[in-house]
């Protein structure tokens, strides 16, 4: 049976209970099977998944034999480790389940009270029940017979109020799960500056090494070469730190339509909900299809191309470049045709 949060208004006990039995995630009532976490905060176990799917994104590829992972607590951040079952693993709260049976036997029972309906302000105590899909707005049943929407198509509120909200929770979803992809590429990128970093250092060190081999007339050239490296160095990764802006700029302004969206999915009132509901999935699907963000190439991070050779003769040192691999064939066909002779 589906229960609505927020049925009971008059701030009995019966709603102080209710607020200890919402998930701090969905913000819905605890849905079974309730976990308890080590700090002895409950989540309902979609939700814990959810948070540790998000903690742990590469989680589903690792071995059976490796540990779960971890993740903190929304409730007070506190760290829970997880074995290998992941959120599995963890212990059921029946005393919490068999609460909220309870709690939601009692509240079927109880009917809605007068004031908690939005009324019509056209039509003196008439309740807005059905929704006008000519117009896009909740209306009541006088309007549609006598009022402004006597020429409307109109549907039953219910139908409508649990269309859109479902419309929306698919919204969230969506824009959670591209939280997630915007997630994973910044870590991709970051891994990419670091390589960039670290290959350009090993370039680096292998070009000094075979330098130092060489007279003092190599010094100079090596300088050069240094610097040709380490202008390519901060390109690429001025170019890399970029995208990372980018991408974080974009993750936070989805994050923050995310809590917009969140905040809107906890109205329980259907009029009120539908109120702002239609122009935020408008918001929500627009941000969706927004233009992508710039991805670096396969082996943009490579530094191979600043490899030399110095085993040339010592009057082509003035002349020493990085070599394309053209010239470098070219110079070693020359030099066996020269051994042949």
């Amino acid at each position: 049976m589906d229960f609505q949060a927020g049925i009971l208004q008059d701030g009995s006990p019966m709603e102080s209970l209710e607020k200890q039995l919402i998930c701090p995630i969905c913000l819905e009532m605890f849905s079974k099977p309730v976990v308890i976490l080590p700090c002895q905060h409950n989540l309902c176990r979609k939700c814990a998944n959810d948070v540790f799917q998000a903690a742990n994104p590469y989680w589903q590829s690792r071995g059976s034999l490796i540990s779960g992972g971890r993740f903190r607590c929304p409730s007070c951040r506190h760290e829970v480790l997880l074995d290998r079952h992941g959120v599995y693993g963890l212990q059921r709260n029946l005393l919490v389940e068999n609460i909220i049976d309870i709690y939601k036997q009692e509240c079927s029972s109880r009917p809605l009270k007068k004031g908690e309906h939005p009324m019509c302000k056209e039509h003196e105590g008439e309740r807005i029940n059905i929704y006008c899909i000519t117009c896009e707005v909740p209306t009541c049943s006088m309007c549609k017979v006598f009022g402004a929407h006597k020429d409307c198509e109109v549907a039953p509120l219910e139908t409508v109020f649990q269309g859109q909200k479902t419309e929306l929770n698919n919204c969230i979803s969506m824009l959670v799960a591209g939280n997630d992809r915007i997630q994973t590429i910044i870590s991709q990128l970051e891994d990419s500056c670091q390589s960039t970093e670290e290959n350009s250092e090993a370039a680096k060190r292998e070009l000094c090494a075979r330098f130092d081999a060489l007279a003092a007339l190599l010094e100079e050239k090596k300088a050069e070469l240094l610097q040709r490296i380490s202008q390519e160095q901060a390109d690429k990764t001025a170019f890399i730190q970029s995208l990372i802006c980018q991408y974080k700029e974009q993750l936070e302004k989805s994050s923050r339509l995310v809590e917009t969206a969140i905040q809107a999915a906890e109205e329980t009132g259907g009029a009120a909900f539908l109120m702002n509901a239609k122009q935020l999935i408008k918001t929500i699907v627009e941000a969706s299809k927004g233009g992508r963000l710039d991805k670096i190439e396969q082996g943009y991070e490579s530094m191979d191309a600043f490899s030399v050779s110095l085993d040339h003769l010592t009057e082509a040192v003035h002349a020493l470049d990085f070599d394309p691999a053209e010239e470098d064939e070219e110079y070693f066909d020359g030099e066996e045709e020269e051994m042949e002779e």
